[in-house]
């Protein structure tokens, strides 16, 4: 008697998991297919959420060991060479742009010419490399946008469903009104799924990025004042 009452619950939540799972299958087209967008964009947004991850991680730790490099090297013609170990670096684009121009400017006069120049060389490369942290991004925003209308569009199209059983029933029964009202409920589930994990790493990413921007900017100061006391000396 004992083990019945135990084992009670968990057969209760099985048939309940498959009362729901028979009334998607039995569902319309519509439910159906916003059910399947949702998933799809669901998991979309999560490929997107573990790839975002591990760059930005990446980013961070090469960004690091660049610096120190770049730090400790004696001249920015042993760090050119030394570029392909950081390659995963944000800062290498930057380094790399503003290089290329100062060894331009240095190969045609001896000297360093133009410092703005070599400012909007930087700058170019730090909006190069911003571009391709951002990507794909917008695709996190609009899922986190998009989703939970489209779930509210399921829900009520469950509850439209439900007062058309009420109707085809002729009288106020649960049985006539479960299933549209669970479709609705899964859809109202489903959107908010699809819905809060792309939010959360929207604005977790969107810090990341900030942080690793700013830091470049850093570098660009650092660039120009050690190409400037290197040049002046």
């Amino acid at each position: 008697m004992i083990v019945f009452l135990e084992a009670q619950p968990a057969l209760s939540a099985f048939f309940l998991q498959a009362t729901i799972w028979d009334s998607i299958l039995s569902s319309g087209p519509i439910p159906k297919a916003i059910l399947g967008f949702l998933i799809v964009a669901s998991l979309f947004s999560w490929a997107i959420v573990f790839s975002k991850w591990s760059r930005i991680r990446q980013a961070r730790s090469a960004n690091m060991q660049f610096l120190r490099a770049f730090r400790k090297a004696p001249g920015l013609d042993t760090v050119a060479m030394a570029v392909e170990q950081f390659r995963l670096a944000p800062l290498v684009t930057v380094f790399e742009f503003g290089y290329v121009e100062v060894d331009r400017q240095v190969k045609g006069r001896g000297t360093l010419t133009n410092k703005l120049s070599l400012e909007r060389s930087l700058q170019l490369g730090m909006n190069e490399e911003l571009t391709r942290l951002e990507h794909n991004m917008s695709w996190l925003a609009t899922v986190a946008t998009v989703s939970p209308f489209i779930g509210l569009f399921g829900t009520v199209w469950g509850i439209i469903n439900a007062f058309e059983g009420l109707g085809q029933a002729g009288s106020a029964s649960l049985r006539a009104v479960a299933p549209g009202i669970s479709e609705a409920l899964v859809l109202t589930a489903m959107g908010l799924a699809a819905a809060i994990p792309a939010a959360i790493f929207y604005n977790y990413f969107g810090n990341a990025i900030k942080e690793i921007g700013a830091k470049m900017e850093d570098f660009t100061l650092e660039f120009l004042n050690t190409t400037e006391q290197r040049f002046e000396d």
